[in-house]
């Protein structure tokens, strides 16, 4: 074969650079060349000579024949074994390449992290992919190979860019609150900011941490800070919490720092897109008394990709969870996408002027941890003499955890700051809130806080009820005026087991161990409905009803509206410790064992059994003709 023919010229070369493969084999090359270099340059203070430099030429050619004929020879060597054992040779190819493409062995097949991304790890890389996303709730790995300068798609409507804002804008100061997130989160949160602001209007950037245990946040952080106010005198400050004290908190150190015109309170993993801060400036400076809010946009958890969220207005519900709702109609009719739209409420991430955000009480420090204190900001704002609206022109990237790692049940927090928000604000609708996460208005247990301040504050500010916020504000969030029932409802037969929605998608309530859980949340009206299920009590949505068909004998959950068209039976005669009767079809609501020995809800004539409901409220008499009343 050719390489066989040509191996005497290889092996004539090789004889002949022998010293310098001895030499190799001690040396890489990089050091033999730095090592006959270094002695010519000690022996020749001057500049290399020409006849020098030919000398060192041919030593660097003489290196790369040496390689050739390693190559060379590796290449005969495979060439004859192909030869004389083809098969071999066959077999040893196949299963280097089938090695070369086998897929990692997924190691965590059902973490939420590997769904859509992952499939090129390696074992060791998926494993700290995984760790790091189980401690910050959000794909950290990439994010710390992700360009800290990346370029996000530009969301904002068409209209938005043809829009003008006037060069004599207010100053801009910038909250950044934050507990243990990943170092590149907040220095890209940071770069968005500084890179898409023009420099004219941001005055400052304030960093409030919250007592993180994550070490990178201290000095790392501190060096990255540094670094910016070199390029940017003065523009960045950090404050650090010595103990953990929650968002209102955070939120408050912040507006308490600031001397900007106009504070913006954002969450640190997020991502300001292009022209954010201008509609913001400009609204303010139209009106003072107005707290804006950007629109927000997604940032996937595992694949940091943008997903566009449309224009909608912010709400909650009875538990004070933060909601969207649906675009007002007056807004819609105006046929102006740019136009500011009127807010029930705001999300965490706000703008307000700094002056009006503290005459009206900044944030309400008494809040806890997280959760509702948005709400108490929305109808302080509203019953106090401001207004709220978002701003469809001003977008911002927003990284939504797949879980909290801080806090892996916020209901306690929420449920305590939900009745703070609910005894100061809410006056005599704040049963609702109760009601809603199953609580006993008297005695429940439940220390919210001194409230004093906050009350005292209304009264300063000459605040409207929360009736007239109902009203003119969020008439989409409906009281139930007669309520007289709520919580877990059980049967005498079996104190163990409740009533319960059943599985969802369904329509057949069940009978379940008792549990804290939604499902098993009953409200029961003195106008005869049960509602089953988590309380809705929205004028866009049905809570579901209790149902006796008329004919079988399971009842149904469907929803109220629904029901009554159909000619459904909802309405029930009961009270607390007595039988529930159909007040159409006379039949009972009871239980009895199916063949498996389970309890299961039936419609029959009436026995002996009767039911309990866990609270009871005002205007419900019981059997013995006594009132009874929690408020």
């Amino acid at each position: 074969m050719r390489l066989w023919r040509n191996f005497p010229k290889a092996l004539c070369i090789g004889l002949t650079l022998v010293i310098v493969n001895i030499l190799l084999g001690f040396y890489p090359k990089g050091i033999l060349q730095n090592l006959i270099l270094g002695q010519l340059h000690e022996k020749l203070p001057l500049p290399l000579s020409e006849s020098d430099g030919s000398m060192i030429k041919k030593i660097s050619r003489l290196e790369m024949d040496l390689q050739l004929l390693k190559e060379s020879m590796k290449l005969a060597k495979m060439e004859q074994e192909k030869v004389d054992n083809p098969l071999k040779t066959a077999v040893e190819a196949k299963a280097s390449k089938t090695k070369q493409h086998r897929p990692y062995k997924k190691l965590f097949p059902y973490s939420w992290l590997f769904k859509q991304w992952g499939e090129d790890l390696s074992e060791a890389q998926q494993k700290e992919a995984e760790d790091l996303f189980q401690k910050f709730g959000y794909n950290v790995y990439l994010s710390d190979r992700l360009p800290l300068n990346r370029s996000i798609l530009d969301t904002r409507d068409s209209r938005c860019l043809q829009k003008t804002y006037s060069s004599q804008l207010p100053s801009l100061g910038v909250i950044l609150i934050f507990m243990d997130e990943a170092l590149s989160i907040i220095l890209r949160a940071l770069t968005s900011i500084i890179n898409r602001t023009p420099a004219r209007l941001l005055k400052e950037i304030i960093l409030v941490d919250d007592c993180s245990s994550n070490g990178e946040l201290q000095e790392d952080l501190d060096k990255q800070i540094k670094l910016h106010n070199q390029k940017h005198p003065g523009l960045l400050k950090i404050i650090r919490h010595t103990e953990r004290r929650g968002l209102a908190q955070a939120r408050h150190t912040g507006w308490e720092a600031a001397t900007a015109d106009v504070v913006t309170i954002l969450d640190a993993h997020i991502e300001v897109n292009i022209g954010w801060a201008e509609p913001i400036l400009a609204r303010i400076q139209e009106d003072n008394t107005v707290i804006v809010s950007p629109v927000f946009d997604n940032i996937r958890f595992d694949t940091f990709k943008l997903l566009k969220y449309e224009v909608a207005v912010d709400g909650f519900n009875w538990e004070l969870w933060c909601r969207y709702d649906s675009l007002p109609q007056a807004w819609i009719e105006l046929h102006d996408a740019t136009a500011p739209i009127r807010s029930p409420s705001i999300m965490g991430i706000l703008a307000a002027n700094r002056l009006f955000l503290g005459e009206i009480g900044s944030l309400d420090g008494g809040m806890l941890v997280y959760g509702g204190e948005n709400v108490e900001l929305s109808l302080r704002v509203w019953q106090c003499g401001g207004k709220i609206e978002v701003l469809p022109c001003s977008r911002v990237a927003h990284l939504e955890r797949h879980h909290k790692p801080y806090a892996q049940d916020l209901s306690p927090a929420m449920k305590r700051n939900a009745l703070r928000v609910a005894e100061i604000w809410m006056d005599e609708y704040k049963y609702m809130v109760y009601a809603a996460w199953n609580i006993p208005v008297k005695n429940s247990g439940i220390n919210y806080g001194d409230i004093s301040s906050r009350k005292a504050l209304r009264e300063k500010l000459k605040c409207k009820t929360f009736d007239w916020y109902l009203k003119n504000v969020y008439p989409l969030l409906k009281p139930i005026h007669n309520m007289v029932g709520y919580g877990r409802m059980k049967n005498s037969l079996d104190g163990t087991i409740c009533l319960d929605r059943g599985p969802v998608p369904g329509h057949t309530p069940i009978m379940y161990s008792c549990h804290e859980f939604g499902s098993q949340n009953v409200y029961y009206l003195l106008t005869g409905e049960f509602y089953v299920g988590p309380l809705i009590a929205q004028t866009d949505a049905d809570d579901f009803c209790l149902t006796d068909p008329g004919i079988g004998e399971q009842p149904t959950l469907e929803p109220c509206s629904k029901a009554a068209k159909n000619g459904l039976h909802i309405h029930w005669n009961f009270r607390q410790g007595g039988a529930v009767i159909n007040r159409a079809t006379k039949r009972c609501l009871e239980i009895t064992k199916d063949t498996s020995g389970t309890y299961v809800l039936v419609l029959q004539i009436c026995t002996t059994q009767v039911w309990e409901i866990q609270h009871t409220l005002r205007n419900w008499e019981s059997h013995n003709g006594t009132i009874l009343s929690e408020l």
